[in-house]
């Protein structure tokens, strides 16, 4: 049976020529400074390294190791057309199910049920060498469409909810469904990672170094931190990109800046992993990095993962744009925000056109006020 539970996106690392002479440390810095995307390249990486050894016992163990829905089976041919300019569109989502191991991690009752608890579209450009990087708020009041999940349940349409709540009434395909309804962009790929798996790779990295410019003690997702520079173990880190009381404004927005800000702290620390010096620590990264991801069925065995994480190798962090989805607070309840459609067409127009979202999109927007607490 198809699995439908998880998430928390990844983000890879990446390496390339700097120059006719890469052999001084300017370019060494250089190269350093090319690395990462998103945690699944350094997992492919790491396939194509065991695959070249010979070692195919492990790799179909990888193989074993991915779960994947079928997105396009369950949403039909009712979708928006697919671009044709060569760019990507994919949807990373990171729940905040209960159950399980979760669970202790998330805090909370198990009550069965699962929240897409941190999601965005990730827009690869044409050529593969540049990305925008959309964070949709979970507290955002949307009409959510109606869906049918991979199990083939049929969920009816509602106005006025959550957008979280699409994942947590038909999972994978519902939140897919309502973010292309909302965006009007066909999502190509689906990634998702859990609680549980997303504190193991930030572990199996030996950690994330951040520096934050005030004190940080939410009781909720389980973090304290001084001001100051911290290597944050996977419990510590997950704790962060989950932190929205006492910061900012507490509100999800601020949450989103955190994330951000912790995603750079990510591509950073990446660079410094001596991966390809040690098989045992490249294959250990591989496994937990498979076991904790679910993808749409294109991306479902070790080959589709590799290859489309190979075409993302081009990106540098500092070709990522990342943005939040133009909102403003609503003023009938503040814990919720509500889309500034001109705006937030502004960004799907760009998107759908292969451009970059225009600054005006972005300014004057209901913003967390938590942006500068973490630094890389």
């Amino acid at each position: 049976m198809s699995a439908e539970h998880t998430p928390e996106p990844g983000i890879p690392g990446e390496t390339g020529p700097t120059g006719e002479n890469d052999s001084g440390p300017r370019h060494r810095r250089q190269r350093s400074r090319r690395k990462g995307l998103l945690i699944t390249a350094w997992t492919a990486a790491g396939i194509v390294a065991l695959g070249g050894t010979g070692a195919g016992y492990l790799y179909f163990k990888l193989n074993g190791n991915i779960k994947s829905v079928d997105i396009d089976q369950a949403l039909g041919t009712d979708r928006p057309t697919k671009a044709d300019n060569g760019s990507e569109n994919i949807l990373v989502l990171g729940s905040d199910t209960r159950s399980g191991s979760n669970r202790k991690l998330g805090g909370g009752t198990d009550d069965g049920s699962a929240r897409s608890d941190t999601a965005m579209i990730i827009h690869v450009y044409e050529g593969h060498k540049r990305a925008s990087v959309v964070s949709l708020p979970r507290d955002t009041l949307i009409d959510r469409p109606a869906c049918t999940d991979t199990q083939g349940v049929r969920h009816d349409a509602a106005n006025g909810v959550m957008f979280n709540s699409a994942y947590t009434t038909g999972g994978a395909a519902c939140a897919v469904k309502t973010v292309e309804s909302i965006s009007g962009l066909r999502m190509d790929h689906y990634l998702e990672v859990d609680f549980s798996g997303f504190e193991k790779l930030i572990d199996e990295l030996g950690g994330v170094q951040v520096t934050t410019t005030k004190a940080i003690d939410d009781t909720e997702s389980h973090l304290e931190l001084k001001a100051g520079t911290h290597t944050l173990t996977g419990k510590q880190a997950l704790g962060l990109v989950r932190t929205r009381h006492g910061v900012g404004d507490g509100s999800d927005l601020g949450r989103i800046q955190l994330q951000q800000a912790f995603i750079k702290a990510l591509v950073t620390q990446v660079k410094h992993v001596g991966l390809f010096t040690s098989p045992k620590r490249l294959y250990d990264l591989a496994d937990t990095a498979t076991k904790a991801v679910t993808t749409d069925s294109d991306l479902g065995t070790v080959n589709a993962l590799m290859s489309f994480v190979n075409g993302l190798k081009g990106i540098s962090a500092s070709k990522m744009h990342m943005v939040t989805m133009p909102v403003r607070y609503d003023p009938a309840d503040p814990n919720r925000v509500v889309v500034l459609q001109n705006k937030a067409q502004q960004v799907w127009t760009a998107l759908k056109n292969d451009e970059p979202i225009p600054a005006a999109a972005t300014k004057g927007n209901a913003t967390g006020e938590a942006a500068g607490v973490v630094t890389s």
